[in-house]
């Protein structure tokens, strides 16, 4: 064997990552000291949102991009929730709009005037309720419109379709708290992590599970799907308590095809997945490094390029959308690091150094614009790919038609990158009423489990009942004026 290292060519391995000036940073922000595991931050081509520390209920800051440098404390906040917001995602396909979800059991979605904010807001554009403990993740479905995934830790991921503004699914598969969801490209599989160290692959629509891992030597904590690879990585802590990756064939989870040891460190690894570039980057909660290496489908499956280095620790990270970043500068992945020490939002560029000014192409693949390929009513329906299964009765095969593809629809970041979305968000009109979901009534009274949850029910109770003995005194006092009114019609002269 010969002593020298295997050399790799690969277009990536010399890319490196450039922390924005300070100018060109988010400083004065009160980042959120929420120990749950979440990125607390999410970003779009338009806007920057940050969950905050707040009291009495739960709040976030929307900021528009351009609007840098240091954030004024009485900056308008999104403060609607009754309780801490425990993550926050934008729509991928309409730009102002934006999910939340909390430990008040709502998720909420809210839409952001043009420009940022002006004032407080605090009325939702729409309330969901359905889930019966605090609501920890939010997802929205890469391919199609209105279609939002919520996972509470009353075990249950609920599918919402927006467009009714009901829950249409209930994914009922989990025996304990769920940690992490993430689709594949086309959004026809789901995959799952869960406290009770399993690592599932679930058809939404259906809720069936289609493969399940019980992961005893790497008790997994996040997932992420490799495009269409039908490859899962996971992360997670080995054995020994230390930090580990598992690389999984999507079709069989009973042994990982991979496993490699990190470092001893406590912190979570959070993964992140480029399928353009096919570059994974690993950034740890308390770390102030982020590793990156290239994904291929042959062995050794996984190759080591670089890390980046910073003295600051960060507690999340938020991720530009591809058609959000600076082509001219070869800037193929973009961060935005939240520093809570300082109160800081860093942008961190992943650059591919080239000397050339024209556009790269082969850096730039075509890649999933801002158009949905479905309405909810087509996903729902099951749309698949092919073609549709012929009925009972005898045709022609020639009668099988395709039906469209659950494939997003791609755009070219050369031409149209800076092209936003014309689609508009309507909420629906709803009332009041029951919410029923395979069966189950979803907001039937379910006993508190921690003391929080039961002040907040007394409290809610105690405003209930303030309101109604207000409305009881007001119609005490109708009463009294109608039966004067009556005994004055009686004694009058006319009735005599």
């Amino acid at each position: 064997m010969s002593w020298r290292p295997q050399y790799r060519s690969s277009k990536f391995r010399n890319v490196y990552g450039k922390v924005a000036n300070r100018e060109h940073c988010f400083d004065g922000i009160p980042i959120t000291k929420n120990v749950h595991d979440n990125h607390f931050c999410a970003v779009n081509a338009r806007f920057l949102a940050i969950v905050t520390e707040s009291a009495g209920g739960g709040s976030f800051l929307v900021i528009p991009l351009e609007q840098t440098g240091r954030i004024e404390p009485n900056y308008p906040k999104v403060c609607g929730h009754q309780g801490n917001v425990l993550d926050i995602k934008w729509n991928p396909f309409i730009d102002n709009i934006i999910a939340s979800c909390s430990e008040d059991t709502s998720v909420r979605i809210w839409e952001i005037p043009e420009g940022g904010l002006k004032r407080n807001m605090t009325e939702a554009l729409l309330e969901l309720h359905g889930h019966s403990r605090r609501v920890g993740l939010v997802e929205w479905h890469p391919t199609t419109n209105n279609i939002l995934f919520s996972a509470g830790y009353d075990y249950k991921v609920l599918i919402w379709n927006l467009d009714v503004g009901e829950p249409v699914k209930m994914i009922d598969c989990h025996t304990d708290v769920i940690l992490c969801m993430s689709f594949n490209t086309d959004g026809s599989l789901l995959t799952t992590t869960c406290k009770d160290k399993k690592l599932r692959v679930i058809e939404p629509r259906s809720g069936r599970v289609l493969q399940e891992a019980n992961c005893k030597t790497h008790r997994v904590n996040r997932v992420v799907f490799l495009g269409n690879m039908k490859r899962l990585l996971t992360t997670g802590v080995s054995r020994w308590n230390t930090r580990q990756i598992a690389l999984w064939d999507q079709e069989d989870l009973s042994m990982p095809l991979i496993e490699e040891e990190i470092d001893g460190l406590s912190g979570l690894l959070f993964p992140f997945y480029d399928a353009d570039t096919h570059m994974l980057y690993l950034a740890g909660k308390g770390d102030g490094n982020i590793r990156y290496y290239e994904i291929s489908t042959e062995k050794p499956y996984l190759s080591y390029l670089m890390e980046f280095r910073s003295p600051a620790p960060q507690k999340g990270l938020g991720v530009m959308p591809k058609h959000g970043l600076d082509v001219s500068a070869c800037e193929v992945f973009r961060f935005y690091k939240l520093v809570t020490l300082k109160g800081l939002i860093e942008p961190i560029s992943m650059i591919v150094p080239r000397r050339s000014d024209s556009y790269q192409e082969d850096i730039y693949p075509m890649t999933p614009g801002t158009e949905p390929a479905l309405t909810p009513d087509e996903w729902l329906g099951g749309v698949n790919r092919g073609t549709r299964s012929l009925p009972q009765f005898p045709l022609p095969i020639s009668l099988a038609f395709p039906l469209p593809s659950l494939d997003p629809v791609l755009m070219s970041l050369k031409e149209g990158y800076k092209k936003s979305s014309k689609m508009v968000f309507k909420a629906p009109i709803k009332e009041k009423k029951s919410v029923v979901v395979n069966g189950i009534d979803l907001l039937e009274n379910v006993p508190p489990r921690t003391e929080n949850e039961l002040l907040r029910m007394f409290f809610r109770q105690q405003d209930e009942i303030r309101r109604l003995k207000e409305e009881l005194a007001q119609k005490d006092i109708r009463i009294r004026q109608l039966q004067l009114e009556l005994k004055n019609l009686r004694n009058s002269p006319k009735n005599c």
